[in-house]
Protein backbone atom coordinates (compact mmCIF):
# COMPACT_ATOMS: atom_id res chain seq x y z
CA UNK A 1 0.00 0.00 0.00
CA UNK A 2 0.91 3.47 -1.16
CA UNK A 3 0.47 6.15 1.68
CA UNK A 4 0.10 9.49 0.97
CA UNK A 5 1.08 12.38 3.96
CA UNK A 6 -0.57 16.21 2.89
CA UNK A 7 0.93 18.57 5.97
CA UNK A 8 -2.17 21.57 5.02
CA UNK A 9 -2.18 24.48 6.97
CA UNK A 10 -5.06 26.86 5.93
CA UNK A 11 -5.02 25.71 2.92
CA UNK A 12 -9.01 26.20 1.71
CA UNK A 13 -8.06 27.80 -1.56
CA UNK A 14 -5.56 24.69 -2.91
CA UNK A 15 -6.50 21.42 -1.31
CA UNK A 16 -9.06 20.64 -3.27
CA UNK A 17 -7.46 20.73 -6.54
CA UNK A 18 -4.40 18.83 -5.34
CA UNK A 19 -7.16 15.62 -4.36
CA UNK A 20 -9.01 15.89 -7.18
CA UNK A 21 -6.05 15.43 -8.97
CA UNK A 22 -5.03 12.82 -7.09
CA UNK A 23 -8.53 11.12 -6.85
CA UNK A 24 -9.61 11.27 -10.16
CA UNK A 25 -10.15 8.29 -12.99
CA UNK A 26 -7.71 5.67 -14.04
CA UNK A 27 -4.10 6.35 -14.00
CA UNK A 28 -2.52 7.05 -18.14
CA UNK A 29 -2.14 3.51 -18.74
CA UNK A 30 -4.87 1.43 -17.11
CA UNK A 31 -6.28 0.98 -20.32
CA UNK A 32 -2.69 -0.68 -21.20
CA UNK A 33 -2.41 -2.21 -17.95
CA UNK A 34 -5.71 -2.44 -16.28
CA UNK A 35 -3.85 -4.78 -13.38
CA UNK A 36 -1.93 -1.36 -12.75
CA UNK A 37 -4.51 0.43 -11.77
CA UNK A 38 -4.88 1.88 -8.22
CA UNK A 39 -7.66 0.59 -6.61
CA UNK A 40 -9.26 1.93 -3.31
CA UNK A 41 -6.84 -0.17 -1.15
CA UNK A 42 -3.89 0.72 -3.16
CA UNK A 43 -3.56 4.21 -1.79
CA UNK A 44 -3.73 6.15 1.82
CA UNK A 45 -4.07 9.56 1.59
CA UNK A 46 -3.89 11.85 4.83
CA UNK A 47 -4.19 15.30 4.90
CA UNK A 48 -3.31 16.86 8.50
CA UNK A 49 -4.70 19.97 9.17
CA UNK A 50 -2.00 21.53 11.12
CA UNK A 51 -3.58 24.58 13.02
CA UNK A 52 -5.81 25.35 10.44
CA UNK A 53 -8.53 28.63 10.71
CA UNK A 54 -10.21 28.16 7.59
CA UNK A 55 -12.03 25.27 5.73
CA UNK A 56 -9.36 23.06 4.73
CA UNK A 57 -10.69 20.12 6.79
CA UNK A 58 -14.03 20.27 5.69
CA UNK A 59 -12.55 20.79 2.02
CA UNK A 60 -10.63 17.74 2.55
CA UNK A 61 -12.86 15.48 4.53
CA UNK A 62 -15.75 15.73 1.63
CA UNK A 63 -13.61 14.24 -1.26
CA UNK A 64 -15.28 10.71 0.88
CA UNK A 65 -13.56 8.29 2.56
CA UNK A 66 -10.47 7.48 0.07
CA UNK A 67 -9.39 10.39 2.13
CA UNK A 68 -9.03 10.62 5.76
CA UNK A 69 -8.59 13.87 7.84
CA UNK A 70 -6.60 14.14 10.98
CA UNK A 71 -6.42 17.66 12.81
CA UNK A 72 -3.62 19.17 14.76
CA UNK A 73 -3.69 22.55 17.03
CA UNK A 74 -0.24 23.72 16.24
CA UNK A 75 0.12 25.24 13.05
CA UNK A 76 3.81 23.58 12.45
CA UNK A 77 4.64 21.00 9.15
CA UNK A 78 7.61 19.25 11.23
CA UNK A 79 4.60 18.33 13.42
CA UNK A 80 1.93 17.66 10.27
CA UNK A 81 4.27 15.26 8.76
CA UNK A 82 4.95 13.26 11.89
CA UNK A 83 1.49 13.20 13.15
CA UNK A 84 0.67 11.98 8.81
CA UNK A 85 3.83 8.96 9.54
CA UNK A 86 1.49 8.36 12.75
CA UNK A 87 -1.25 7.55 10.70
CA UNK A 88 -0.19 6.49 7.60
CA UNK A 89 -0.81 2.67 6.80
CA UNK A 90 1.76 1.52 4.52
CA UNK A 91 5.03 2.47 2.07
CA UNK A 92 5.92 3.61 -0.22
CA UNK A 93 5.23 6.85 1.40
CA UNK A 94 4.68 10.13 -0.08
CA UNK A 95 5.04 13.81 1.32
CA UNK A 96 3.75 15.78 -0.76
CA UNK A 97 2.84 19.83 -0.24
CA UNK A 98 -0.74 20.59 0.07
CA UNK A 99 -0.43 23.54 -3.20
CA UNK A 100 1.27 21.19 -5.91
CA UNK A 101 -0.84 19.28 -8.27
CA UNK A 102 0.31 15.57 -9.26
CA UNK A 103 -1.42 12.98 -10.95
CA UNK A 104 -2.57 9.17 -9.90
CA UNK A 105 -0.24 7.77 -12.76
CA UNK A 106 2.78 10.35 -11.31
CA UNK A 107 2.75 9.13 -7.60
CA UNK A 108 2.93 5.44 -8.97
CA UNK A 109 6.20 6.54 -11.77
CA UNK A 110 7.73 7.07 -7.92
CA UNK A 111 6.99 4.09 -6.27
CA UNK A 112 8.04 1.82 -8.92
CA UNK A 113 12.51 3.14 -9.07
CA UNK A 114 12.05 2.51 -4.52
CA UNK A 115 14.04 -0.33 -3.57
CA UNK A 116 12.26 -2.49 -0.69
CA UNK A 117 15.57 -4.05 0.38
CA UNK A 118 17.12 -0.42 1.59
CA UNK A 119 19.72 -0.56 -1.92
CA UNK A 120 19.56 1.30 -4.42
CA UNK A 121 17.13 4.38 -4.92
CA UNK A 122 15.60 5.37 -1.60
CA UNK A 123 13.80 8.64 -2.56
CA UNK A 124 12.33 9.99 -5.66
CA UNK A 125 10.53 13.13 -6.80
CA UNK A 126 9.15 14.29 -10.07
CA UNK A 127 9.77 16.58 -12.46
CA UNK A 128 8.82 20.22 -11.84
CA UNK A 129 6.39 22.53 -14.21
CA UNK A 130 6.07 25.99 -13.37
CA UNK A 131 3.80 27.93 -15.10
CA UNK A 132 4.81 31.61 -15.75
CA UNK A 133 2.67 32.86 -17.63
CA UNK A 134 1.00 35.01 -15.01
CA UNK A 135 4.39 35.98 -13.43
CA UNK A 136 5.74 39.83 -13.47
CA UNK A 137 8.86 39.44 -16.13
CA UNK A 138 11.32 39.71 -12.84
CA UNK A 139 9.96 36.66 -11.87
CA UNK A 140 10.26 34.64 -15.19
CA UNK A 141 13.45 35.93 -15.47
CA UNK A 142 14.62 34.20 -11.98
CA UNK A 143 13.33 30.95 -12.79
CA UNK A 144 14.65 30.70 -16.48
CA UNK A 145 17.87 30.52 -14.22
CA UNK A 146 17.07 29.54 -11.02
CA UNK A 147 15.10 26.11 -12.86
CA UNK A 148 18.86 25.63 -15.35
CA UNK A 149 20.95 25.40 -12.10
CA UNK A 150 22.43 21.68 -11.70
CA UNK A 151 21.21 21.73 -7.97
CA UNK A 152 18.06 22.51 -8.51
CA UNK A 153 17.98 19.61 -11.73
CA UNK A 154 19.64 17.34 -9.54
CA UNK A 155 17.90 17.54 -6.32
CA UNK A 156 14.82 16.25 -4.73
CA UNK A 157 14.06 19.67 -3.07
CA UNK A 158 11.70 22.40 -4.46
CA UNK A 159 8.92 20.27 -6.09
CA UNK A 160 6.61 20.05 -3.23
CA UNK A 161 6.90 16.05 -3.49
CA UNK A 162 9.26 13.39 -2.40
CA UNK A 163 8.28 9.68 -1.76
CA UNK A 164 10.52 7.26 0.11
CA UNK A 165 10.90 3.57 0.65
CA UNK A 166 10.59 2.08 3.96
CA UNK A 167 14.48 2.38 4.59
CA UNK A 168 14.14 5.84 2.98
CA UNK A 169 11.51 6.85 5.58
CA UNK A 170 13.97 6.01 8.31
CA UNK A 171 16.62 8.12 6.64
CA UNK A 172 14.31 11.56 6.82
CA UNK A 173 12.70 10.30 10.08
CA UNK A 174 15.76 11.15 11.89
CA UNK A 175 15.78 14.39 10.98
CA UNK A 176 15.63 17.43 12.98
CA UNK A 177 12.58 20.21 12.96
CA UNK A 178 14.25 22.52 9.90
CA UNK A 179 12.16 24.84 8.24
CA UNK A 180 13.72 23.66 4.77
CA UNK A 181 12.77 19.86 5.04
CA UNK A 182 12.30 19.21 1.11
CA UNK A 183 16.28 20.42 1.07
CA UNK A 184 17.25 19.05 4.52
CA UNK A 185 15.63 15.75 2.88
CA UNK A 186 17.35 15.41 -0.41
CA UNK A 187 20.80 16.40 1.41
CA UNK A 188 20.47 13.33 3.02
CA UNK A 189 20.46 11.06 0.59
CA UNK A 190 23.65 10.51 -1.64
CA UNK A 191 23.69 10.61 -5.67
CA UNK A 192 22.84 7.29 -6.44
CA UNK A 193 20.01 7.19 -3.66
CA UNK A 194 17.69 9.38 -5.00
CA UNK A 195 15.56 10.03 -8.28
CA UNK A 196 14.27 12.21 -10.05
CA UNK A 197 11.29 10.30 -12.56
CA UNK A 198 11.00 11.64 -15.22
CA UNK A 199 7.69 9.81 -15.87
CA UNK A 200 5.98 12.14 -13.22
CA UNK A 201 5.44 15.64 -13.15
CA UNK A 202 4.06 17.89 -10.50
CA UNK A 203 3.02 21.60 -11.24
CA UNK A 204 4.40 23.72 -8.40
CA UNK A 205 2.93 27.48 -8.82
CA UNK A 206 5.37 29.96 -8.75
CA UNK A 207 5.35 33.53 -7.22
CA UNK A 208 3.65 36.14 -9.22
CA UNK A 209 5.11 39.17 -7.84
CA UNK A 210 8.46 40.56 -6.92
CA UNK A 211 7.56 41.40 -3.82
CA UNK A 212 6.30 37.43 -3.50
CA UNK A 213 9.40 36.09 -5.08
CA UNK A 214 11.75 37.70 -2.43
CA UNK A 215 9.17 36.12 0.51
CA UNK A 216 10.08 32.92 -0.88
CA UNK A 217 14.17 33.76 -1.48
CA UNK A 218 14.31 35.15 2.06
CA UNK A 219 13.01 32.43 3.48
CA UNK A 220 14.97 30.16 1.29
CA UNK A 221 17.77 31.81 2.59
CA UNK A 222 17.45 31.51 6.47
CA UNK A 223 16.17 28.10 5.87
CA UNK A 224 19.61 26.94 4.07
CA UNK A 225 21.90 28.97 6.62
CA UNK A 226 19.44 26.37 9.30
CA UNK A 227 20.51 23.48 7.11
CA UNK A 228 24.01 24.50 6.85
CA UNK A 229 24.25 25.24 11.00
CA UNK A 230 23.31 21.51 11.26
CA UNK A 231 25.51 20.13 8.76
CA UNK A 232 29.53 19.58 9.22
CA UNK A 233 31.75 21.05 6.75
CA UNK A 234 32.38 18.06 4.38
CA UNK A 235 28.78 17.65 3.72
CA UNK A 236 26.76 18.66 0.40
CA UNK A 237 25.50 22.10 -0.40
CA UNK A 238 22.97 23.25 -2.38
CA UNK A 239 23.81 26.81 -2.75
CA UNK A 240 24.47 28.74 -6.15
CA UNK A 241 28.50 29.29 -7.24
CA UNK A 242 29.17 31.91 -9.20
CA UNK A 243 31.14 29.05 -11.64
CA UNK A 244 27.71 28.20 -12.40
CA UNK A 245 25.98 31.21 -13.42
CA UNK A 246 29.01 31.47 -15.58
CA UNK A 247 28.56 28.66 -16.71
CA UNK A 248 25.04 29.31 -17.80
CA UNK A 249 26.02 32.22 -19.75
CA UNK A 250 28.60 30.80 -21.60
CA UNK A 251 25.99 28.06 -22.73
CA UNK A 252 23.80 30.34 -23.36
CA UNK A 253 24.56 34.40 -23.83
CA UNK A 254 20.74 35.17 -23.82
CA UNK A 255 20.37 34.11 -20.20
CA UNK A 256 22.83 37.31 -19.08
CA UNK A 257 20.05 39.64 -18.16
CA UNK A 258 18.15 37.09 -16.46
CA UNK A 259 21.51 35.92 -14.36
CA UNK A 260 21.41 39.97 -13.04
CA UNK A 261 17.74 39.34 -12.33
CA UNK A 262 18.56 36.26 -10.70
CA UNK A 263 21.97 37.44 -8.98
CA UNK A 264 19.71 40.65 -7.81
CA UNK A 265 17.37 38.81 -5.73
CA UNK A 266 19.97 36.71 -4.12
CA UNK A 267 21.42 39.44 -2.61
CA UNK A 268 18.29 40.96 -1.83
CA UNK A 269 16.94 37.95 0.14
CA UNK A 270 20.28 37.00 1.62
CA UNK A 271 20.67 40.91 3.09
CA UNK A 272 17.12 40.84 4.35
CA UNK A 273 17.29 37.45 5.93
CA UNK A 274 20.73 38.25 8.23
CA UNK A 275 18.50 39.43 11.24
CA UNK A 276 16.77 36.30 11.36
CA UNK A 277 19.41 34.28 11.37
CA UNK A 278 21.47 36.46 13.48
CA UNK A 279 18.40 36.07 15.79
CA UNK A 280 18.30 32.00 14.99
CA UNK A 281 14.55 32.63 14.29
CA UNK A 282 13.75 29.57 11.62
CA UNK A 283 9.94 29.19 12.58
CA UNK A 284 8.67 32.53 11.10
CA UNK A 285 7.33 31.38 7.48
CA UNK A 286 6.98 34.30 4.65
CA UNK A 287 3.52 33.24 2.98
CA UNK A 288 3.59 33.47 -0.68
CA UNK A 289 -0.24 34.18 -1.17
CA UNK A 290 -0.63 35.16 -4.80
CA UNK A 291 0.88 31.45 -5.89
CA UNK A 292 -2.65 30.19 -4.00
CA UNK A 293 -4.47 32.25 -6.46
CA UNK A 294 -7.38 30.72 -9.22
Amino acid sequence: MTSIVIPAHNEARVIGRLLDSLLAGPAENSAENPAEDFTDDETDIVVVCNGCTDDTARIAARRGPRVRVVEIPVPSKHAALRAGDDHALGFPRLYVDADVVITRAGVRALTEPLADDGSGVLATAPERRIPLASCAWPVRAYYRVWQRLPAVREGLFGRGVIAVSRAGHARVAALPPLMADDLAASLAFTPRERLVVGAAEVVVQPPRTWADLLKRRVRAAVSTAQVEQRQGPQDASARTSVADLRALVRAEPKLLVSVAVFVAAAVVARRRARKAVRAQDFGTWLRDDSSRQD
